[in-house]
């Protein structure tokens, strides 16, 4: 059955636009006894779907995710290990894939179908049934889920798989779990079964009339506003956007998922939107009477949490694969590819253009927005560098054609707000689940989806610990990641966020306890740091390191790096406390509505003044 399972898998390939590649380009896993003499040796037995060996299961699927990103969810990998820890590990790694929307198959072992040795090695039994296993924690994160007991149960899970990691609409994780007896009995399957299958990726259109209705709604709107998402990239709808944009004088908001579906320096791209968000595109969506939503499912740092669009009258058509996306907002749906939408709306809004003055006001936006940009870059911060200008720093000197890839803490936000993208996948951004430890592990798929691009893992001290290991790996398969790693002695991003909570930054810095207590910011500096050397984890894990203080050594370390054959660190401290501003947005986190802490109490009354501008768009 293993062998069955891993045959298909060669075999099936994916066509879009006349373009056709084989969908899956290899097999992560780590060997336990649930699989290694069943899928371990069907990956032996067939080398053409090439085996990558992992450090860690969440990192593997990570590696996954961001391939499968890369690749426009046109081709990914597939992740398997044993039942037991090794399977519930991959659950965190299930839970990006289909928050984001990408596919990943996953394969975890599972236990005894024949039950008659249970309880096995690893098992979690229940008094209740016998037919449960740990593998079921995976039925919410997974957008198809199965457990085939009987080799023959292939013949009809194999084509449900299929179709639910080919669609634009339903991909995310699909897992097959495998009992480890099934593995390896035998069946006489049909040849068929292992023909080479093409999928086609359909470019969908929405209602014919939907659409004209949407070009009846633009041509009446005054201050339009496009909110771009990660469908545009994945539509490979950029360069219509582009022309879309420059027709109708309409400006543009990117989310996190859809920074890049213009280049930093159209005059009408006002940068990311949101609760890190960019002073001019929060401005415009203040204002906006039209919001295009195109590919964006509308999340609460895309909203701020139902703040961002402010005009009584505000109307949305969303663009978008999904019935449930498209519908958001009470908006009027247009349930189609963004590519061939876009193409059909160029033609029905011949002639429309926005009013010469707001179209002036947008691009006034923008290079006020730019000038911001240019400040923050040339901070010169002391003693210890800002997060802000190191950014812009490795911005300026990589490559345009390069990539860089982030996840978690305070990054995601300063990098939402000031990197400046040169290519639609110059910037790679998890934040559908903001998951700590993606950045290395994701990086090494980009590297692996694309070899010839530089990729830029830029990750906190505190995401690194989390899950640094997949340095090994990069080495292994000779992958060159180049990894910026910040120290800031803690947990930054949530630090600020308590510290606006009233509660000073309570448990969020790498410090010994004083007086049996973890201490907050307010301690100041009479704590003492923990004698943790990153840059020697990194040394020990086979990478090039440099340790650097300022930001003069930070610059040569980066021509260093970029000369280097292989995976380099580039360590160096940077002030916790010297951010970039939020630029009038807001995020719906409520304080504590009793609290002995007049701190927390002010932040509460904040809080509550805040309130009643959330909308419901009815």
């Amino acid at each position: 059955m293993a062998q069955a399972l891993v045959k298909f898998l060669t075999q099936q390939h994916v066509e879009r636009d006349g373009v056709t590649q084989p969908f899956f380009a290899g097999c992560f896993g780590i060997f336990g006894h649930g699989i290694v003499s069943g899928i371990g040796q069907a990956l032996q037995q067939y080398p053409a779907l090439r085996y990558y060996q992992s450090r860690n299961e969440q990192a593997m699927v990570h590696t996954a995710v961001a391939y499968a990103k890369m690749k426009n969810r046109l081709q990914t990998l597939v992740c398997t290990s044993s039942i037991g820890p090794g399977a519930t590990n991959m659950i965190t790694g299930a839970a990006v894939a289909t928050i984001n929307r990408l596919p990943v198959l996953l394969l975890p072992g599972d236990i005894f179908a024949r039950r008659n040795v249970a309880p096995v090695l690893q098992q979690l039994e229940s008094e209740h049934s016998q037919d449960i296993s740990v593998n079921d924690c995976f039925k919410p994160v997974s957008r198809y889920w199965d457990r085939i007991y009987r080799p023959d149960q292939l013949l009809t899970a194999l084509p449900e798989m299929m179709r639910v990691l080919t669609s634009p609409a339903e991909t995310g994780a699909v897992t097959l779990a495998v009992p480890q007896d099934a593995q390896t009995e035998a069946f006489d399957y049909p040849v068929e079964l292992f023909q080479r299958r093409v999928w086609s990726i359909p470019r969908n259109r929405p209602d014919r009339a939907a659409v004209a209705r949407a070009a009846e709604w633009i041509r009446q709107a005054k201050r339009p506003l496009i909110v771009a998402g990660g469908g545009v990239i994945y539509s490979e709808a950029t360069e219509v956007l582009k022309r879309f944009v420059e027709a109708h004088g309409i400006p543009v908001g990117e989310t996190m998922a859809g920074k890049g579906s213009l280049r930093y320096d159209h005059p009408l791209n006002l940068g990311a939107i949101g609760v890190t968000g960019t002073r001019a595109a929060n401005r415009a969506a203040k204002t906006a009477d039209l919001v295009i939503g195109i590919g964006t499912r509308y999340s609460d740092f895309t909203t701020m949490s139902k703040t961002a669009f402010q005009d009584p009258g505000v109307r949305f058509v969303n663009l978008n694969v999904t019935s449930f996306d498209a519908s958001k907002h009470q908006a009027l749906p247009l349930i189609g590819d963004a590519r061939v939408t876009l193409e059909e709306l160029l033609e029905l809004l011949k002639g429309y253009a926005t009013p010469a003055a707001y179209r002036a006001e947008c691009e006034q936006l923008h290079h006020e927005w730019e000038a911001e940009v240019d400040r923050i870059y040339a901070i010169r911060h002391q003693p210890l560098p800002s997060q802000g200008e190191l950014i812009g720093v490795v911005n300026e000197m990589s490559s345009p054609d390069a990539v860089m890839i982030n996840a978690a803490g305070s990054m995601p936000g300063d990098l939402h707000k000031l990197w400046r993208t040169r290519h639609s996948k110059n910037f790679h951004m998890e934040y559908g689940y903001s998951c700590m430890g993606y950045e290395i592990a994701g990086g090494l798929g980009i590297k692996m989806a694309d070899p010839k691009r530089d990729v830029y893992v830029m990750v906190g001290d505190g995401s690194y610990l989390m899950l640094g290991n997949e340095i090994v790996t990069s080495i292994q398969e000779n992958q060159k990641l180049i990894v910026v790693l910040m120290d800031n002695s803690g947990f930054n991003s949530i630090g600020g966020l308590s510290r606006s909570l009233g509660q000073q930054g309570f448990g969020t810095r790498y410090v010994y306890p004083k007086d049996g207590q973890l201490p907050g910011d307010d301690a100041g500096a009479s704590v003492e740091n923990l004698p943790v050397d990153l840059a020697m984890n990194a040394r020990g894990l086979g990478a090039h390191v440099i340790e650097c203080r300022t930001r003069d050594e930070f610059i040569a370390a980066l021509k260093e790096a970029q000369a280097q054959t292989r995976t380099t660190v580039i360590y160096i401290r940077n002030d916790r406390y010297a951010g970039v501003g939020g630029y009038e947005s807001w995020w719906d986190v409520p304080p504590a509505e009793v609290s002995e802490m007049d701190s927390v109490r002010q932040a509460r009354e904040a809080w509550v003044a805040q309130r009643p501008k959330e909308r419901h768009y009815l």
